[in-house]
C-alpha cells in the first residue's frame, strides 16, 4: 500500500544504492585483472596500504590504486566476503599474563657496545633472536630470528628443550643463512652459555638489557605475526615441520614498506644474486 513502510522493501532499495554508488570502491569492480590481484591479497591477509604500495612500486603493469579505494571496496557489497574471510583471520586468543622473572647471565655484552653499522641496518647478516614458547602444560619452543636490514625470518622448533638443542637450531638456521654475522637477544636462561655459542656459530652475540623488548622491535614484531597462526597458550610440540615452514614462507611473502614492497624473500634472492654477480666480475 503506497505510503506504507515495508522494511524488507526498503532494505533492498538500499542494498541496491549502495551497490551501485560511486564511492563504492567502483575502480576496482570495472577492472578485472587488478580487482583478482587485489582481492587474492586481501584474501591472504595482506593490508590494503600494502597491497597498494605493492602495486604502485613492483606491480607497475597493473593501474595504480590508492589504499583508501580499496578500504571502500572491501567495505562495499561487492567486499563482504572478503571481509569476512580476514576477520576469521584475525580471531586470536587472548594473551595470558605472565610474571617476569630476572635471569642472570655472565660476561654478556649488552647493546651499548654494538657497532654503530648494526643500529643504522647497513648490512645483512645483522639478526634478532626471540623464543616463543608452549603454554601450560605443553611442550617445546620455537626459535625466531629474523635479519634487520632485509627483515627474512627463520623458525625452527625445539624439543626437548635444551641448550644443545638450542645450538643445534642455531645452527640449521646458519646452514640456511650463511649470510650471519650477529645476534641480538635477551636474557633467557637457554643462553647462559653464550661465549660457546659465540665460538660454535663465528658471531658476536649480543644482548637486551632486562625488561627492555623494545630494543629488539623486529623480531617482537614477527612474534605477532607468528601469534596468529600460533596463538599464546599453544603447544609448540603439536606443531609438524611442515606447518612451521608455511608460517615462515607467509612471513617472508609480506610486501613491506622498508623494503620498497618487495617481500624479504625477494630482497633475499636480489641480494644474493648482486653477490654472485660481484664475484663473477671479480674473476
Amino acid at each position: 500500500m503506497r505510503g506504507t513502510y515495508d522494511p524488507k522493501k526498503a532494505q533492498h532499495k538500499a542494498y541496491f544504492r549502495r551497490k551501485y554508488a560511486k564511492f563504492q570502491g567502483m575502480k576496482l569492480v570495472g577492472q578485472k585483472e587488478l580487482r583478482t590481484f587485489v582481492e587474492t591479497k586481501l584474501r591472504e591477509g595482506r593490508s590494503p596500504a600494502s597491497i597498494a604500495g605493492r602495486i604502485r612500486n613492483q606491480e607497475k603493469h597493473l593501474p595504480n590504486i590508492s589504499a583508501d579505494s580499496i578500504e571502500r571496496f572491501l567495505k562495499s557489497v561487492h567486499g563482504r566476503k572478503i571481509e569476512a574471510h580476514r576477520a576469521a583471520l584475525k580471531k586470536r586468543r587472548k594473551p595470558r599474563r605472565k610474571r617476569a622473572k630476572l635471569r642472570k647471565l655472565d660476561n654478556r655484552k649488552f647493546i651499548d657496545v654494538r657497532p654503530r653499522i648494526i643500529d643504522r641496518r647497513s648490512r645483512v647478516g645483522d639478526v634478532e633472536a626471540d623464543f616463543i614458547v608452549s603454554g601450560r602444560g605443553g611442550k617445546g619452543v620455537l626459535l625466531t630470528v629474523i635479519d634487520r636490514k632485509l627483515r627474512v625470518a627463520f623458525i625452527e622448533k625445539i624439543l626437548p628443550v635444551s641448550i644443545v638443542n638450542m645450538e643445534r637450531a642455531f645452527l640449521r638456521i646458519q646452514k640456511r643463512f650463511p649470510e650471519l654475522r650477529t645476534v641480538t637477544t635477551d636474557n633467557d636462561l637457554l643462553f647462559m652459555h653464550h661465549e660457546r655459542l659465540e665460538e660454535l656459530l663465528e658471531v658476536r652475540v649480543y644482548f637486551c638489557h632486562p625488561y627492555h623488548s623494545w630494543e629488539k622491535g623486529s623480531i617482537e614484531n614477527v612474534n605477532g605475526v607468528i601469534r596468529e597462526d600460533i596463538p599464546k597458550g599453544s603447544d609448540i610440540s603439536s606443531y609438524s615441520a611442515s606447518f612451521i615452514r608455511k608460517v615462515e614462507r607467509r612471513l617472508n611473502d609480506r610486501y613491506l614498506k622498508c623494503l620498497d614492497f618487495r617481500t624479504p624473500q625477494e630482497a633475499l634472492d636480489a641480494h644474493r644474486k648482486r653477490k654472485i654477480a660481484r664475484g663473477t666480475r671479480g674473476r
